[in-house]
């Protein structure tokens, strides 16, 4: 018998159910299947989740946790993610534009786009979910959760690709603002053209290799700040992974309150929230696919000179 489609469910506290689907197994409850399938969760919690009627059935009925894993095998199941222990990350997310079709918003520093790992409330995707009650909300590029700045987010599922096109096809206008070392024997502006690849000891790291470039920077120097530092105009035309960091790294100027480049630091436990990078997604710009019209956006935020 075919599977029934996805449910459509409320968010809870700003937060999209998940689903699972239930393979076949030895478990006698489903209880014992979701504490083997996802053990970051303990299995007194699921308990008690699904005593709360958190976790359900294909038909969207609560299931009870001595429920019999067969009764959902081959089904799908669905559940709201939360971390008992979840880091209160600080700063104010601003709504700067919101229509039909786009929302853009301006992400404090260390605050994810996306839940992962240890952030699911305290992710920029789940506080506007929140704000506007918008359960199809969906970023339309990526940024680090240490860059501060502007983040596009599509607020239709059926317009989405026509705006992440725009990204793929690099007809997006981007500009970021960053702080870091002075430089007495560089000359700017300058044209950055690198081949980017992953650290082989560290996929955390991008590192510059030989080979055809895959990263293109434009960067100009906008003033000389006290202490050895100045700030950076950076206008990226690709979007490779931490490419403005690793970039300026390799020119001897790595950005200030970098904990990747260019010695990449341990996680902390307790996250320290008193040295952001300084690295600002300031404005993005492009012609909007759906009217034609020209989206010009500027971040309200600032870095610390």
């Amino acid at each position: 018998m075919a599977r029934p489609p996805k449910l459509t469910l409320p968010l809870r506290d700003g937060v999209a159910a998940s689903a699972l689907a239930c393979t076949p197994g030895p478990w006698p409850l489903v209880l014992d299947f979701l504490a083997h399938r996802l053990p970051l969760v303990t299995r007194d919690d699921w308990s008690e989740r699904m005593a709360r009627g958190e976790v359900l059935d294909d038909h969207g009925q609560p299931l009870a946790p001595d429920t019999a894993f067969t009764r959902c095998q081959g089904q799908r199941l669905y559940y709201w993610r939360w971390l008992a222990n979840e880091p209160q990350v600080p700063g104010e997310v601003r709504i700067l534009h919101q229509d039909d079709d786009l929302l853009v918003a301006d992400k404090p520093h260390f605050l994810p786009v996306t839940p992962k790992g240890r952030y699911v409330q305290q992710t920029l995707l789940t506080r506007l979910r929140r704000m506007t009650g918008i359960a199809d909300l969906s970023p339309l590029h990526r940024l680090d959760r240490e860059t501060a700045g502007l983040v596009l987010f599509s607020v239709q599922a059926s317009h989405r690709d026509a705006y992440q096109r725009l990204f793929r096809d690099r007809q997006v206008d981007k500009v970021y603002e960053a702080i870091a070392p002075a430089s007495d024997t560089l000359a700017f502006p300058m044209d950055l053209a690198t081949r980017l690849q992953e650290h082989p000891a560290d996929f955390m790291q991008m590192q510059t290799v030989e080979g055809e470039p895959n990263a293109f920077t434009q960067v100009r120097l906008m003033e000389h700040l006290p202490g050895g530092r100045a700030r950076y105009e950076l206008r990226p035309s690709t979007g490779a992974k931490h490419q403005l960091r690793a970039q300026m790294c390799a020119l001897g100027l790595p950005l200030m309150g970098d904990r990747i480049y260019p010695v990449l630091q341990p996680v902390e436990e307790v996250p320290d929230f008193s040295h952001p990078l300084q690295l600002l997604a300031r404005q993005i710009g492009f012609t909007d696919p759906l009217t034609g019209r020209l989206r010009q956006f500027t971040s309200t935020l600032t870095l610390q000179a």
